[in-house]
């Protein structure tokens, strides 16, 4: 059974959290390093390129593994990081050529083992929301980001679903544009690829407009 805190010692909490600045700070807030976060989008709305953008700035607060099991190495995903371009990451960052949850789980046993972890995509975990649950629970100091298809303006299926309602973080990424939806903070839309928004119609001249769809979120 887990404790019962006090009020003293809940004012004594004091987590770690991930000092955002700019449109990151804006979009987010202050985050926690633990918990989850959920992204989803349709196929061509930018969704991988706001993946890797995310994960080239939350290299400089620790290392970050990639976990691309739908994807894996290839030619897209080698043009796509090359693209975002991380240089300046060295080595806090790599990409899992189709990692099985269970060996994502031994790795992250190891000392110096990632403390981020970006899943691509839920639908190819093969996991349950137990197994969700499950895995937060075994990992408590660790911070999941879960990829997710769409199905209309939510994430497709039950499990990705459920995941949405836990995260602590969740973004929709609609038309180059990513809508947050934090219990950090911000609030505010991430533009990930101005040009294929500028084509898309959702930036005007006055900054990006919000699609009333994203009330659903």
């Amino acid at each position: 059974m887990k404790r019962a805190l006090n009020i003293h010692q809940i004012r004594a909490y004091r987590p770690t959290t991930l000092p955002f600045d700019g449109e990151w700070l804006d979009a987010i807030g202050t985050p926690e390093l633990t918990g989850s976060w959920i992204v989803w989008g349709q196929s061509g709305n930018g969704k991988t390129r706001f993946a890797l953008l995310l994960a080239k700035y939350l290299c400089q607060f620790g290392k970050v593994a990639y976990d691309s099991l739908e994807e894996g190495l290839s030619l897209s995903m080698q043009r796509a990081i090359g693209e975002v371009g991380f240089a300046d990451c060295k080595t806090r960052f790599v990409l899992l050529d189709k990692e099985p949850i269970a060996d994502l789980r031994v790795r992250l046993r190891r000392q110096r083992a990632p403390r981020i972890i970006i899943i691509d995509s839920v639908q190819y975990t093969g996991m349950s929301y137990a197994d969700y649950k499950q895995l937060r629970e075994d990992f408590p100091t660790k911070l999941f980001i879960y990829i997710s298809h769409a199905a209309g303006n939510l994430p497709a299926g039950m499990v990705a679903g459920s995941i949405r309602y836990d995260a602590m973080v969740k973004i929709s990424v609609q038309n180059y544009v990513a809508y947050c939806q934090s219990r950090y903070g911000g609030g505010a839309p991430l533009v990930v690829w101005r040009e294929g928004a500028e084509r898309a119609g959702v930036i005007q001249a006055t900054g990006t407009t919000r699609p009333t769809e994203q009330s659903n979120n």
